[in-house]
């Protein structure tokens, strides 16, 4: 419908059992240190375990005292059963980058100020969320179609996106880490009754609410935003930690070419001052296949990439099948879920299935004896 195409969904996982996979590359690896045991009580047998991981091959191996496996494993990268999705401890919050926002906090609802190319950028962003959300619903409200949806838009600013969304009828929770944006927000949706009761703002980052609002949101919106953190893949873990199973995911951004180099930091910023220069640090800039990639190791599965061009001159954003310069994407989030487990039973169930795989190839256990 914009132009966009559907990503690839990640491989399946397999496992192997042939010694020969990694003979004379195992010296080239790195070689993690986590180890453990089980005594006869908890298994009828003695397993130490030793894994390398190969990156080239993905390979990872067992060893025991007379058996080695082999495991040909497309790994899953978003996280190892007992690991958290998050760490409070760590921010993605980059402090240049509030400085840089908090000298601009008042300058949100100018329309023909710094911020005018976000206020555009509504007559694409706002229907992309809302179609999209639609398809999940059977039934809408004529005038209200986002009745009854809980929308978290992470780096709100002023409330540019929140308060169209909040007026499609959702409740909507905008954040930003930074204060003096929040107080502009406040004020701004304090002159409508009715988004007053829809919309809540709060100062402070993704990360510090995880834990309170775990599977909340029918949708999250990161409109112009994970260009600016510090730490991505934590990021999208949050994003993924607050969505319900099946709420979707919305992000708008701009792609790692030379060419975003030229016109979004060169020209954008140092030539025509469209936005203030300093806005935006190229090394952030993330492609739609680095996007992908993480969104689909936590479990986010992408559904569309839609590039989207904006006219410096006329001041409108029209939608594109090039992603060279900015793009949307929208993921959706699986509705069947892995539950945390703790390290023992995780390391057991993986033991007991090798142990299952072996007993029922004489041939491959005998041959793993020698």
């Amino acid at each position: 419908m914009w132009g966009g195409r559907k990503l690839s969904s990640s491989g399946s996982r397999f496992l192997g059992a042939h010694r020969s996979a990694f003979r004379g590359t195992q010296a080239d690896c790195p070689r993690l240190t986590t180890s453990a045991a089980y005594s006869k009580n908890q298994l009828s047998w003695t397993l130490q375990i030793r894994p390398s991981v190969f990156s080239e091959y993905r390979i990872m191996c067992f060893k025991s005292y007379s058996m080695t496996f082999a495991c040909l494993n497309r790994m899953k990268s978003y996280r190892l059963p007992w690991t958290r999705l998050y760490s409070t401890s760590r921010t993605t919050v980059d402090s240049s980058e509030v400085k840089t926002f908090l000298a601009l906090a008042h300058r949100w609802w100018d329309e023909q100020g710094v911020y005018a190319p976000l206020h555009s950028m509504n007559d694409l962003r706002v229907p992309f969320i809302r179609d999209n959300l639609l398809k999940t619903v059977a039934d809408h409200q004529p005038g209200k179609p986002l009745s009854g949806m809980k929308i978290l838009d992470v780096g709100c600013g002023g409330g540019l996106l929140t308060e169209p969304l909040g007026r499609l009828g959702a409740s909507v929770i905008g954040i930003d880490p930074v204060d003096e944006n929040i107080k502009t927000a406040q004020h701004h949706k304090s002159f409508d009754p009715v988004l007053d009761k829809r919309i809540e703002y709060r100062a402070c980052s993704l990360e510090k609410i995880v834990e309170e609002t775990a599977e909340t949101f029918d949708a999250v919106v990161a409109s112009e935003v994970v260009e600016h953190v510090i730490d991505l893949e934590t990021f999208i873990q949050c994003c993924c930690q607050v969505l319900k199973p099946g709420g979707s995911l919305f992000i708008t951004t701009i792609n790692k070419t030379q060419l975003s180099y030229a016109l979004g930091i060169v020209f954008s910023e140092q030539i025509a001052g469209i936005v203030p220069k300093g806005t935006h640090t190229w090394e952030k800039f993330v492609s739609p296949e680095k996007l992908e990639s993480i969104l689909e190791s936590n479990g986010l599965s992408v559904q569309t990439v839609a590039g989207m061009l904006y006219n410096p001159f006329s001041g409108y954003w029209h939608w594109s099948e090039n992603t060279s310069l900015n793009y949307a994407a929208h993921a959706v989030k699986s509705s069947i879920q892995e539950h945390p487990a703790p390290a023992e039973f995780a390391l057991k169930e993986e033991t007991e299935e090798l142990r299952t795989e072996t007993s029922t190839n004489s041939g491959v256990h005998e041959e793993l004896k020698k």
